[in-house]
């Protein structure tokens, strides 16, 4: 079962805005090697929150809509949502435990 989700411009408001459990977007590209870098993480992260949060990727280069309405500069960013609301987000290569901190005070 795949744990991290795809998130596009079309379904973030259903898997995103409209979620019941927090949600940490990992905004990225293809050819970003920090980005890389940071999926085991998030696949990590993805399994031990399954149920209790998700967590989705959003391709910059495919869905720019989103990736301006939240003003992604850089990447890898990770933007954490709770009710729909941007709580906070982290830029750049970060360590598993802070990340894992950030989704812990949002549940």
């Amino acid at each position: 079962m795949k744990q991290i989700i795809e998130v596009t411009d079309n379904n973030f408001k259903k898997e995103v805005l409209e979620s019941k459990v927090p949600v940490v977007i990992d905004f990225w590209a293809v050819w970003c090697g920090p980005c890389k870098a940071m999926s085991p993480i998030l696949n990590e992260l993805a399994k031990e929150f399954a149920g209790r949060a998700k967590i989705g990727k959003v391709n910059i280069d495919e869905n720019s809509n989103t990736t301006e309405t939240y003003s992604v500069f850089n990447i890898p960013t990770l933007i954490f949502f709770k009710d729909g609301i941007e709580a906070g987000r982290v830029v750049g290569i970060n360590p598993r435990e802070k990340i894992s901190k950030r989704i812990v005070e949002l549940l």
